[in-house]
């Protein structure tokens, strides 16, 4: 018994030099327990998934919109856009697919708030088990309006506690050349679209989207938080996304047509959504409705290849410095992260787009 003590004394010596907590995390089950998908919202996210699929493979001729905040840090104020969203998305159903973005994982180049999942409270706290309660509940809230949302997924983890409300998912451009992803990606049920690189490299993409087709074998956790060997069938539905980088925008004509031959040349679907926000709007929100007026066009002309397109759009314009512990002094509906547009230029930009595809 002394011997055993000992073992596991210096077994903490050597592992927790910089650990300072552990606390348990409630499991996915127990989660989804408390908030569970009704019949409304099932068929809300099974649909919205087939719509997806059937854009991307060419069955559908309507146009994918993901469009919403750049993450969400107000649930009340997201399910206002949600309301308002869904609304306006139901008059143009018939031309537009629209998918509100709900993000709640943010990658920071450097330090940062790191999204409603991490800290709900906006005060450094990282009270998780809360922001994954009210992540959960947002989305069943939103999606019982019948519109289908988007997420991102950072942590691996994540997906287990909300991928079952999620219609369409996405890696970014910071973690579109991680193994770890691109893994995730195999085992989502649903479509996922994969940035390009921050610096501008569509090819990590096109190859993301080449693994995360394939079948893996990794560990994570199963419903119960327990540690288990997960093993994937691959995820034909993913496709990259163009968002511009360092060197630029990359929404035009030639490089659509280098990254749709970039896929070509690999075995892939040729299919592609166009971000408007981050490099290709120069990180200037307003210069989202410029490159959407472009594509529109381009879209009407009948150009092969771009399913869909991507916004960042809030309430207000522009965004906001959030103090950790003055959530208060924040104005509603304005963006902490990324510039969004407001509402009533995105309203008249999913109107533009629905034009052009009820024209071409």
């Amino acid at each position: 018994m002394h011997a055993a003590s000992a073992l596991d004394s210096d077994s903490q010596r050597l592992d927790n030099q910089r650990t300072t907590s552990i606390s348990p995390l409630l499991s996915p089950a127990l989660l989804r327990q408390e908030h569970p998908i009704d019949a409304a919202v099932a068929k809300t996210v099974a649909q919205g998934r087939a719509d997806t699929v059937d854009i991307l493979d060419g069955r559908d001729d309507r146009l994918i919109v993901v469009v919403g905040p750049c993450s969400v840090h107000d649930p009340v104020a997201a399910l206002d856009y949600a309301r308002r969203l869904a609304e306006h998305a139901e008059g143009l159903r018939e031309r537009l697919h629209v998918v509100m973005r709900v993000y709640f994982e943010k990658p920071r180049t450097t330090l940062g708030w790191k999204g409603l999942i991490n800290d709900p409270d906006l005060d450094g706290g990282f009270a998780v088990n809360k922001g994954l309660r009210i992540a959960r509940r947002l989305l069943l809230d939103i999606s019982a309006l019948g519109l289908p949302v988007g997420c991102e997924f950072l942590d691996p983890i994540t997906p287990q506690f909300i991928a079952d409300t999620v219609t369409w998912g996405s890696i970014g451009a910071r973690t579109a050349a991680s193994q770890v992803h691109r893994q995730l990606c195999s085992a989502l049920s649903m479509p996922v679209g994969i940035k390009n690189s921050t610096e501008g490299d569509v090819q990590v993409a096109v190859d993301a989207t080449k693994a995360a087709a394939a079948g893996h074998v990794f560990a994570g956790i199963n419903a119960d938080g327990l540690a288990a060997l997960l093993t994937t069938s691959g995820n034909p539905d993913c496709h990259v996304i163009l968002r511009g980088g360092a060197g630029g925008p990359n929404h035009d004509p030639a490089s659509v047509a280098d990254a749709l031959e970039r896929l070509r040349a690999a075995g892939m679907p040729e299919r592609v959504i166009v971000d408007a926000s981050h490099g290709n709007s120069g990180k200037d929100h307003r210069r989202q409705a410029v490159v959407v007026e472009e594509l529109a066009d381009r879209i009407g002309a009948g150009e092969p290849g771009i399913v869909g397109v991507m916004l960042e759009s809030f309430l207000a314009a522009g965004r906001q410095d959030l103090t950790l512990g003055r959530a208060a002094d924040l104005e509603y509906g304005r963006s902490i992260t990324d510039a969004c547009l407001d509402w009533p230029s995105t309203a008249r930009l999913l109107d533009r787009l629905a034009d052009v595809v009820g024209r071409r």
